[in-house]
């Protein structure tokens, strides 16, 4: 369950490099009301800070991370509801590190509220500290919200490429979501009702980064407490590179970086593997079979592969809907205890079927013993009545 005092549920979207996590973010920004996204990649440590491996500035690991700031951020946002940038001290500048640099754009709602016309002109900024920027404009997304500060996040104003779904199919999520939301349903009191003493809905606060869930000591478990919601992407090394490869490159505060012949063999997935292993069977992660039972119970994540299988790309308006209906499931499991309550249903269900049975079992007792006793009192009128005639007959 969560806090009652907390403002916003944060929900995690990890995986390996181009598994389609930022997509997968924004069409559930889209999807969900009251939900902004923060990015993993705003948090990178300026290109000088980053480890080298192999002769390669090694973006992929942790230390090339600023955990700390990260953590305080997600915390920030869990009690307030709102991006932190306005209201904490960081202890390094809270911009976008690296961002995809796309070549496709779209108008899709998909993309983000910049991509619009109107977005596109400059809202005012105020600074905040060296190298550290808010800006007052509302989000499409949290429209429905006060002005609050925003990150000045490159990673969210980049396109990511064509929308890999039809507009009908996202309508079609839209509009389940939509029925979860009416008055006489779960999500109601999920994002209304469940928060009456705080004045205001609950939001939903969206992390993406290729690096969430590890445990420690890869990752410390202040983080990982961070996220009450973890989704997980799956993707086969050979649609990973292939999607990585098509990507121009990455915009960093110092400049513009491109992947160098062979990041990927050498750094992006040798990373992404020491990070993952402990998910797959044997860790055996090009083998595709996760560990579910395992990696559910140990840090509460859900993956996006059914149970047996080892499929690796899936399609993604399927991804989609998973991710929708286990964020519904979940929600109401953290808000509402349903889960608990289902459980605990099964349990007095069982109860009462024992009991039940206890009953019939007592009943069937007393009735068998009845008649045994019947077939006893027979028994004994018949000898009686035996006894009194050979007495007669003596007489």
């Amino acid at each position: 369950m969560l806090d009652p005092n907390q403002k916003a549920v944060v929900i995690g979207i990890s995986g390996c490099s181009s598994s389609g996590k930022t997509t997968l973010a924004r069409l559930l920004r889209d999807i969900f009301p009251n939900t902004f996204i923060l990015h993993e990649d705003d948090f990178y440590k300026p290109e000088s800070e980053i480890p080298m491996k192999d002769g390669l500035t090694n973006w992929d690991c942790p230390e090339a991370l600023s955990i700390p700031d990260m953590t305080a951020a997600l915390e920030h946002i869990r009690a307030t509801g709102e991006l932190p940038v306005s209201t904490m001290n960081l202890t390094r500048p809270f911009l976008s590190r690296r961002h995809t640099h796309g070549s496709s754009t779209t108008s899709s709602s998909y993309y983000p509220p910049s991509s619009s016309s109107a977005a596109n002109k400059a809202p005012p900024k105020q600074k905040t500290g060296p190298g550290k920027t808010i800006t007052t404009a509302k989000s499409k997304s949290l429209s429905n919200s006060p002005k609050q500060p925003t990150l000045d996040s490159k990673e969210d104003l980049n396109s990511v490429g064509p929308c890999p779904i039809t507009t009908d199919f996202i309508n079609k999520i839209k509009a389940r979501v939509a029925d979860w939301l009416q008055p006489s349903s779960p999500g109601h009191r999920v994002l209304h009702l469940s928060s009456q003493q705080q004045q205001q809905p609950l939001k939903i606060c969206i992390i993406d980064g290729f690096l969430l869930y590890s445990p420690p000591p890869l990752l410390p478990a202040t983080l990982l407490s961070q996220m009450d919601i973890k989704l997980f992407l799956l993707v086969s090394k050979a649609k990973a590179l292939q999607r990585r490869e098509a990507r121009d490159g990455y915009v960093t505060l110092e400049g513009f970086w491109k992947d160098p012949p062979g990041y990927v063999e050498k750094i992006v997935w040798p990373e992404y593997v020491r990070a993952h292993e402990w998910m797959f069977e044997g860790g055996d992660v090009e083998g595709g079979k996760v560990k579910a039972e395992e990696v559910s119970k140990r840090l509460g994540v859900l993956v996006n592969q059914k149970e047996g299988e080892t499929k690796m790309d899936r399609d993604f308006g399927e991804t989609l809907e998973w991710a929708v209906e286990s964020i519904m499931r979940e929600l109401e499991r953290l808000v509402l205890g349903h889960e608990d309550k289902k459980e605990e249903g099964q349990k007095d269900g069982e109860k009462e079927k024992d009991e039940e049975a206890i009953a019939l079992n007592s009943f069937a007792m007393k009735k068998k013993w009845a008649a045994a006793q019947r077939e006893r009192n027979a028994r004994e009128l018949l000898i009686k009545e035996a006894q009194e005639q050979q007495q007669q007959q003596k007489e």
